[in-house]
Parts: C-alpha cells; sequence; structure tokens
C-alpha cells in the first residue's frame, strides 16, 4: 500500500499521479503500485512540486510495518533505535511581538493562595 499526500502542489502533478493511484481526498494518494514505479512516482512528485510539500508513506517489511519520506515539510523523519519517528521542531515566536516566557506562579495562583 503507497499513500502520497501533496499539500499546495500544482494541478499537473495531481493529475499525474492519478495515472497510477486512486484520490480518495483532494491531494490524498492511495495505492499498490510496484516499487518501481513507486520510486519513479516519488521522484516525479520531488521534481515538480515546486514550493508545495508532499508525504509519501508505504509498507516494508520492518518493525513499524510502513515507512515514510518528505519533500519540503517542517517535519521529518528520524531514525530512533530503529524505528522511524517523525520530529516536529517547536516553534519559537520571533519578531518584535515575541515576549520571554513568564516566570513564577500566575495572578490567578496567587489569588487563590492568599484567599485560603
Amino acid at each position: 500500500m503507497t499513500v502520497i499526500v501533496l499539500t499546495n502542489c500544482p494541478a499537473g502533478l495531481r493529475g499525474y499521479l492519478t495515472r497510477w493511484l486512486l484520490e480518495i481526498s483532494p491531494g490524498v494518494f492511495v495505492g499498490s503500485p510496484s516499487a518501481r514505479i513507486r520510486d519513479s512516482l516519488w521522484a516525479e512528485v520531488r521534481e515538480y512540486a515546486r514550493e508545495g510539500r508532499a508525504l509519501l508513506t508505504y509498507s516494508t517489511d520492518n518493525e513499524q510495518g510502513y515507512t515514510f519520506e518528505t519533500h519540503d515539510h517542517h517535519w521529518y523523519p528520524v531514525d530512533h533505535e530503529g524505528v522511524t519517528l517523525i520530529h516536529r521542531p517547536t516553534e519559537q515566536p520571533t519578531g518584535p511581538t515575541a515576549r520571554p516566557p513568564r516566570q513564577g506562579w500566575s495572578t490567578t495562583a496567587k489569588r487563590r493562595r492568599y484567599a485560603r
């Protein structure tokens, strides 16, 4: 089983993928192509995705039963002791409106404490 998820990709790429896979939802393609066809499709996706993002997952013979690859995605796969996990980087606010995290007790907690 192979699943390809596209976000913000050209319509022509979506049309190309429908030759081999079934589009079950906008940008979500599912099918069972051979490994050679799957690799060829993924190469086309990586070449023509432009500013879009793509995710590929497919069945394999490992502990998880599947593996996945990403293209221009903020989340990326990381191998952790033989298990592939997705790394989601924390997004720290930047710019003039960013404030450092507050330290100590909240105002509500202080009120509750003094009310006792």
